[in-house]
C-alpha cells in the first residue's frame, strides 16, 4: 500500500487522483478531512486518514501496513523528518521524496531545509527516490490577481530562463515511481517541463491567450520582497521567495531534462497549455 502525505496540496491531491485511476490501494494523509475530494470521486481503494506531523502518534497509526511513502510537505524539516521516523519504526521499504534543488549552504531557506531533510532520510538506510523539480507553472497563479487588476505583473526574475513544471506532471512522476519503486531505488530525477521560459514568454503567452498586452514589470529582489512583505506575505516567506527569483535572475533555473519522460510515458505539458487551461483565473 502507498500512502501520500499532504494529500489536500497541488502535487499531492493529483497522486492520489492518479493511484485512484489506477485503483492502487493508497492511504491519504490530512490534517482536514474536509479538504479532501469527495469520497466518491475517489475509488474504493483510496483511504482517508487523519493525521498531524507534530503528533508522531498520528503518523505511526497511518503508516501501519504501508510499504511505499510520496512525501510531500511545505519543506519543513521537522515535519518531514517525523514522518521518515516514523516510517522506519512501521518498517516502510520505499520512500519517494518531492523535492527541489536542496543545498545545505543555498541562501534560501527551503533549499537549506530540503538538504537538512535529505540528509536525515539518507542516514535512515531506508530505500529512496528524490524527485527534483524545477519551479511550479502553479505558483503563477500567484499572479492572477494583478493580471485581472491591472494587466501585467511584477517580478524580479530578471531574463532568467526557467525549466518551469507542471505540478501535475511531478505527481505523475511520483505515481510511476511509487507504483514501480524497486527500479528506482538511490536514484534521483530532476523534473522540468519541455522548455526554457523567461516571465517575458509567460507575459507574451497571457496576453495572446487574453486578448490584451499582459506587462512583466521588472524590480529588484529587495523591492520584490518590500511588495510581498506589504501584501501580506509572511516576511520569511518574502525573504525566501526573493531570493529564489534573484537566483533566477542569474540562471539558476536554466535547466531541462527528459526525465519526465522517461518515468511516465508522456511528454510534459507545456506553459501554453498550462495558461491555456487556466485563463479564467487570469480573465
Amino acid at each position: 500500500m502507498i500512502l501520500v502525505t499532504g494529500a489536500t496540496g497541488t502535487v499531492g491531491s493529483e497522486a492520489v487522483r492518479l493511484l485512484s485511476a489506477r485503483r492502487q490501494p493508497t492511504r491519504a494523509l490530512v490534517r482536514d478531512p474536509s479538504r479532501v475530494a469527495r469520497r466518491d470521486d475517489l475509488a474504493d481503494e483510496i483511504e482517508i486518514v487523519t493525521g498531524d506531523f507534530a503528533r508522531p502518534d498520528t503518523l505511526d497509526a497511518a503508516l501501519d501496513g504501508i510499504d511505499t511513502v510520496i512525501l510531500v510537505s511545505p519543506a519543513v524539516p521537522d515535519q518531514e523528518i517525523a514522518v521518515i521516523d516514523s516510517a522506519v519504526r512501521q518498517g516502510v521499504t520505499h520512500i519517494v521524496k518531492i523535492t527541489s534543488k536542496a543545498s545545505a549552504d543555498s541562501p534560501v531557506d527551503r533549499r537549506r531545509g530540503q538538504a537538512r531533510i535529505e540528509a536525515h532520510l539518507e542516514s535512515t538506510g531506508l530505500a529512496s527516490t528524490l524527485l527534483r523539480s524545477n519551479a511550479y507553472m502553479q505558483n503563477l497563479l500567484a499572479l492572477a490577481p494583478a493580471v485581472r487588476q491591472s494587466q501585467g505583473f511584477t517580478m524580479s526574475a530578471g531574463e532568467g530562463q526557467v525549466g518551469m513544471i507542471d505540478a501535475r506532471d511531478v505527481a505523475a512522476a511520483a505515481t510511476a515511481v511509487a507504483t514501480a519503486p524497486g527500479a528506482h531505488a538511490g536514484r534521483t530525477y530532476w523534473l522540468t517541463g519541455p522548455d526554457l521560459i523567461t516571465y517575458d514568454d509567460i507575459a507574451k503567452e497571457l496576453s495572446a491567450t487574453l486578448g490584451h498586452e499582459v506587462e512583466y514589470r521588472r524590480i529588484l529582489p529587495d523591492e520584490h520582497r518590500a511588495v510581498m512583505i506589504r501584501a501580506g506575505v509572511p516576511e520569511a516567506v518574502a525573504t525566501s521567495n526573493a531570493q529564489a527569483f534573484g537566483l533566477i535572475a542569474e540562471g539558476d533555473a536554466a535547466w531541462l531534462t527528459g526525465d519526465v519522460a522517461t518515468l511516465t510515458g508522456t511528454a510534459p505539458r507545456s506553459l501554453h497549455t498550462f495558461i491555456t487551461e487556466h485563463a479564467a483565473a487570469f480573465a
